[in-house]
């Protein structure tokens, strides 16, 4: 037995019995009693003849309902975990197709079939999950007053405080916040050369899948462009009352030469994830576009380009989309169901 807790004990025995009897000594026999029948009374008498609790069930005195030793302070860390419910998945059905509208070509999948289809992957696993690179790093947007970096040519700068590195780490910043593990690719594969960044992105996304067999999830990240430099395309969504660009997810079907073999599960996972961003902030999205291009996405599953808003946006609008791309992800990152 604990000393602490048998002095203790003992004490409260001590001055219990001296107010009892001094109740006695003073004539009053029926308050003291009343005094000791009191549930609360009992059950502090056989815990200081025990040590152990009782509660009882109601003013009768009935202690039938719950008899135990003391509880631990604390609940240990492994019974706390093993109570706590597990975190619900997001779950999908056909319906939800409704509200995706598909652009480009090769539209031959049915959307609703392919949103039934569970989403089985964990990216809190062990080891990176996520591969963040940009195959047009440089591009940028509209700079908004005290902005103070050099373009490389209109709507592109080296700076990576304001090029799509600075989307791709904030992405990267808040999965990993959220128990994802994130490779973050910041190599500026358009510069010095444009014309080969889908080569030099390859190239590396090859080196990373090689590495780190742990990835699940590939997102080529980028900015839309449509325009001139005096009236550039602006996409435009509302997110907690704040200003923000829109997204749109590509996806790459391939052709007979160079086929994405694997084009209809990026769509399947696509879907899902447009359908998770429209639930957190209706109308972040644009359409789900099907490209006949190869974009890198025969690679690897789970490969997605997302463009985070346009040129005609600034910055700070494309880090508030970025955020709900981030939210969106870790919603999905145990996996999916279907109703």
């Amino acid at each position: 037995m604990d000393h602490d807790k048998w002095s203790l004990r003992i004490g409260a025995a001590v001055i219990l019995c001296a107010f009892v009897l001094r109740l006695w000594a003073g004539g009053f026999f029926l308050p003291a009693a009343q005094f000791l029948s009191q549930p609360n009374i009992a059950s502090l008498l056989i815990y200081l003849e025990t040590g152990r609790i009782v509660r009882f069930s109601d003013s009768s005195g009935d202690s039938t309902l719950f008899a135990g030793a003391i509880p631990s302070p604390t609940q240990p860390a492994e019974t706390a975990a093993a109570t706590e419910p597990a975190a619900a998945v997001p779950v999908f059905s056909a319906a939800d197709a409704d509200g995706v509208e598909l652009y480009g070509t090769n539209i031959t999948a049915d959307p609703g079939d392919l949103l039934e289809k569970p989403l089985q992957w964990d990216l809190t696993g062990d080891g990176p999950t996520v591969l963040i690179y940009h195959s047009h790093a440089t591009e940028s947007y509209t700079p908004s007053p005290g902005e103070d970096y050099a373009e490389s040519s209109a709507f592109r700068t080296l700076s990576e405080d304001y090029n799509m590195v600075s989307i791709g780490s904030r992405v990267a910043e808040l999965l990993e916040a959220g128990g994802v593990g994130v490779i973050h690719d910041r190599q500026l594969h358009d510069y010095p050369s444009y014309n080969t960044s889908y080569n030099s992105s390859r190239e590396s996304i090859q080196e990373y899948l090689e590495q780190y067999p742990t990835i699940r999830l590939v997102l080529d990240l980028h900015r839309d462009a449509s325009g001139d430099n005096n009236n550039q395309m602006t996409t435009s969504a509302t997110v907690n009352g704040e200003k923000s660009a829109q997204l749109m997810l590509v996806v790459a079907t391939g052709t007979s030469a160079r086929p994405v073999p694997g084009w209809q599960d990026n769509l399947a996972l696509g879907l899902k994830l447009h359908v998770q961003l429209e639930r957190l902030a209706p109308g972040i999205c644009r359409y789900v576009n099907l490209r006949s291009s190869r974009f890198n996405q025969d690679l690897s599953p789970g490969a997605l380009l997302v463009e985070v808003g346009a040129a005609g946006n600034t910055h700070p609008e494309a880090l508030t989309a970025a955020e709900v791309l981030a939210e969106a992800i870790l919603e999905l990152s145990k996996g999916a169901n279907t109703e």
